[in-house]
């Protein structure tokens, strides 16, 4: 198995380099690191570039973003990493053994790095939603076979939700995820900016709306995406 790691970022230039060095022992073990910047307008990628196997630009949008990395993979198992997310040490592993049992795709658990208690209980809850509602989000790492994801299209370029389209695909597709206990993680920087309560209700409210059909570029206008 070679993974091809496909990073979106956007405005990253202060965290950046932290991020891809954590990564070099994977790429020295022959796996690949995409970044794909989306048109910061510091030096996020001029920063990147030595720390990568391929450094793109495209324009705006998390979706076209990870579509670009995954067309240019040479990996047979995409993984799309957020920026201020960090593997497990046992990422590798994790992922070989459950596609060893006949998983497609799949996700990690999550921890949020924040001062907030209730972090906690969000990535708790986030955890177990996704366990039984077999959908995945981006905070949690989702890998996927790169023959299945190029078969389903990649993800629908939406200005957001496009970790949940890409789950309800997959699930038609493939089955459910492999949730792996294994946990990434993530930065609480959206929860500590905005609150994290206020945040936890946005979002909530967000999901509910997406499942009624709200049209996703008037959710990511109130995101503010």
């Amino acid at each position: 198995m070679r993974l091809s790691i496909v990073i979106p970022t956007l405005q990253e230039a202060g965290g950046i380099v932290a991020a891809l060095s954590a990564l070099q022992a994977l790429r020295a073990d022959g796996h690949e690191v995409i970044v794909v910047d989306g048109g910061s307008d510091d030096v996020t990628l001029t920063l990147a570039r030595p720390w990568v196997d391929i450094a793109l630009t495209t324009g705006s949008g998390r979706a076209r973003q990870m579509n670009a990395g995954a067309r240019t993979a040479h990996g047979n198992v995409l993984l799309f990493l957020h920026a201020d997310s960090t593997l497990p040490n046992s990422a590798v592993m994790a992922i070989a053994a459950a596609m060893a049992r006949g998983a497609r795709w799949g996700r990690f658990d999550v921890t949020i790095r924040g001062q907030p208690r209730i972090l906690r209980v969000v990535a708790a809850m986030m955890n177990l939603r996704s366990r039984v509602s077999g959908i995945a989000t981006g905070d949690q790492g989702i890998f996927v076979e790169s023959a299945l994801f190029a078969t389903v299209g990649g993800f629908p370029e939406l200005p957001l939700m496009e970790d949940i389209a890409l789950s309800k695909i997959l699930k038609l597709a493939a089955g459910r995820p492999a949730c792996l206990a294994p946990r990434i993680v993530t930065s609480g920087r959206r929860w500590e900016k905005r609150g994290p309560w206020t945040t936890i209700v946005e979002m909530w409210r967000l999901r509910a709306a997406y499942a009624l059909g709200a049209d996703p570029n008037e959710l990511a206008r109130r995101y503010g995406r």
